[in-house]
């Protein structure tokens, strides 16, 4: 049926029958696991079966389904005419007339003003890159490689030596980290077949990681952040309980899987230490073979086996491995403490269906800027203009800051900065409030 008053059979995608008109109410009928569409510049889309071809991810085009993409989308094409070939033979109709082009609790103006500013950046070539930084970064990584392995070929392998070679490897990873994410998110190279193959390098050979696996990860988070059930990195697999809302439903159920009013000291004990050289490792590994990705899997297989090649003669095999995982609990520090404390002590919630800056800003906050804090975070602790504009590159972030911060002021949408040490110290303070949350719950509901 179709809405608007007009009463019309859905098109299939592709079929060349008429397209229909429909009231969101229809849409958001489509939006089981398998019967999806959705909306992109009031465009009626039936996603049901493209989104297993999807390149970033079902997963991450079905949190829209039902909804309005629109944002979504712009936010993570850099050539949206190529991207609306695909969309075509997808087309079953438009919204009618009389609907707004936002579902759900969406602010139109927020969004036009927001559309505005993008379109503000953009003319400035705020999305251009500038070469030469990438080519820095990357720099600096390979020569902390390299004089890693120079320093304990020469000077050997004391434990002096051996500990310095360690913090220097971490250094080294963390980096990469922030590298790959760079390529990832399409913000390096004009072409994304660039961006593509050089992320390959850089998670691939450089850290032993997956491209695939990142990307339906981290676009997941990027798409609906700290939404629970679509946000990746909010689900703790009942090892912690986050935010306001999930503490009590835990508690009311009586769920004890944990010691939740303890969960702010025992995540020093398995959140930092363990995230990298235990829970990603293992879950890297299994998603390159049971989804048979051996592109990826050959791309890791090459930086195990370049640190073997260089290491075992050094170290014996046994040795290497140990250094290895040291350096990976190491780097596991770094990155959880530096992803988190932009994020933890945000709100964390269930589906609200909100715009995009707002979805954003409520799920982000930024540490301040220093030259150490764009270096330690790789400019994350600019995490708020990175969300709202995850294709910008980031030494573009501080000239769009004051902008951004301007515009949630006029909507009354706060935007949060703090120091580093109370960004990391709000990651523990805020497991405790959850944690207490839980434990009344439990003994009182």
């Amino acid at each position: 049926m179709g809405g608007g008053g007009q009463q019309t059979e859905p098109a299939e995608p592709g079929s060349g029958k008429a397209e229909g008109v429909y009231t969101w109410e229809e849409v958001q009928m489509h939006s089981s696991r398998n019967d999806q569409w959705l909306v992109v510049n009031r465009k009626v889309y039936n996603i049901s079966q493209w989104a297993k071809r999807h390149p970033g991810g079902f997963r991450v085009i079905s949190h829209y389904a039902g909804e309005d993409a629109t944002e979504a989308f712009t936010a993570f094409h850099p050539d949206l005419k190529f991207v609306q070939k695909f969309l075509k033979p997808l087309l079953v109709g438009e919204l009618a007339a009389t609907e707004p082009s936002q579902d759900g609790k969406k602010n139109a103006t927020i969004i036009k003003d927001f559309e505005s500013l993008r379109a503000e950046v953009e003319k400035e070539g705020l999305f251009r890159t500038k070469p030469l930084f990438f080519c820095l970064h990357l720099g600096h990584i390979l020569l902390l490689e390299a004089l890693a392995w120079l320093m304990v070929t020469y000077w050997g392998t004391s434990w002096t030596m051996t500990l310095l070679c360690a913090a220097m490897l971490a250094t080294s990873q963390a980096q990469a980290g922030w590298l790959q994410h760079d390529f990832g998110h399409l913000s390096v190279f004009k072409k994304s077949k660039w961006n593509h193959l050089v992320h390959k390098f850089v998670i691939g050979h450089l850290k032993g990681a997956s491209a695939n696996w990142w990307n339906h990860r981290h676009f997941q988070h990027h798409a609906k952040p700290n939404i629970f059930k679509k946000d990746p990195d909010v689900n703790m697999l009942d090892v912690f309980v986050l935010g306001n809302t999930q503490p009590v439903e835990y508690g009311i159920k009586k769920i004890k899987h944990m010691p939740y009013n303890h969960q702010h000291k025992y995540f020093f004990l398995v959140g930092p230490p363990l995230l990298i050289p235990i829970y990603f490792h293992m879950q890297i590994m299994n998603t390159m073979i049971t989804r048979r990705d051996w592109v990826d899997f050959a791309w890791s297989l090459s930086y195990y086996f370049r640190y073997f090649y260089c290491y075992t003669p050094l170290y014996g095999f046994l040795g290497s491995l140990a250094l290895m995982t040291f350096v990976r609990f190491l780097e596991s520090h770094w990155f959880v403490w530096v992803t988190q404390m932009n994020h933890i002590p945000m709100e964390i919630e269930y589906e609200k269906n909100q715009d995009w800056l707002t979805m954003q800003l409520q799920a982000t906050c930024n540490i301040e800027q220093s030259m150490f804090n764009d270096w330690f975070s790789g400019h994350l602790n600019f995490q708020i203009e990175h969300h709202l504009f995850p294709m910008m590159p980031r030494h573009n972030y501080h000239l769009v800051a004051d902008r951004a911060r301007a515009l949630c002021q006029k909507h009354g949408v706060p935007y949060e900065t703090k120091s580093l040490w109370r960004g990391m110290a709000d990651v523990v303070s805020s497991l405790k409030t959850s944690g207490e949350l839980w434990l009344d719950a439990y003994l009182h509901k």
